[in-house]
């Protein structure tokens, strides 16, 4: 049987990669996928001047695709590991399935990629996790603090903006074809994934 994969799309911080893993489930995150903030394709936030990290040209869903299409092919394939504080890609990893029938494709982009595994027959499930904005707000300010992602003044205003932005997100990401679950439900539909 070809393993299948589920999208898991929602707004940074909205504990997409938590109730991925604990699901059991084989976790592939697709934020490593970023490219090289030195790419001249890389759009910088215009008052940040950062890269922007939200707009979907910062990252390669081409090589994102085909590492999916590989894992549900071959059972593994070796996949960039991201380091957002450097605005580079650092490495790189084996992921394996390790003889699971399904996986978790997970990212702030997962969305984009609906429609085109869906037609290459490697879709089994598309959501987006949908939780409150203020804790999502919380969560991520959290998380790229503990992992000094930016200087803090940098994180508290992009955390700002996405919060402004999340409905939009959200919109967008459910246009694609993800459909809307919370926590609870995320959990049912990724167990259910995993045959549990």
């Amino acid at each position: 049987m070809i393993p299948r994969l589920v999208l898991l799309a929602g707004p940074s911080g909205s504990g997409k990669t938590h109730l991925a893993e604990e699901s059991g489930l084989p976790l592939l995150d697709l934020d490593d996928f970023y490219k090289d903030g030195s790419d001249p394709t890389v759009p910088r936030h215009p008052t940040l001047g950062i890269v922007d990290w939200d707009d979907p040209r910062s990252w390669d869903a081409e090589g994102a695709l085909e590492a999916l299409e590989a894992v549900c092919r071959d059972g593994a394939a070796e996949v960039p590991v991201y380091d957002i504080s450097r605005d580079a890609r650092v490495g790189t990893r084996r992921f394996a399935l390790d003889g699971a029938t399904a996986f978790v494709g997970t990212g702030i982009f997962a969305a984009e990629l609906v429609a085109p595994a869906r037609e290459r027959g490697l879709l089994l499930d598309a959501v987006v996790v949908r939780r409150s904005r203020v804790k999502n707000f919380l969560r991520r300010l959290r998380r790229d603090l503990r992992e000094h992602r930016k200087p803090p003044l940098t994180l508290v205003r992009r955390g700002l903006r996405l919060m402004r932005a999340e409905p939009a997100v959200v919109a967008r990401q459910l246009s694609l074809g993800c459909r809307p679950c919370d926590r609870e439900g995320t959990l049912r539909a990724l167990r259910a994934a995993a045959g549990r």
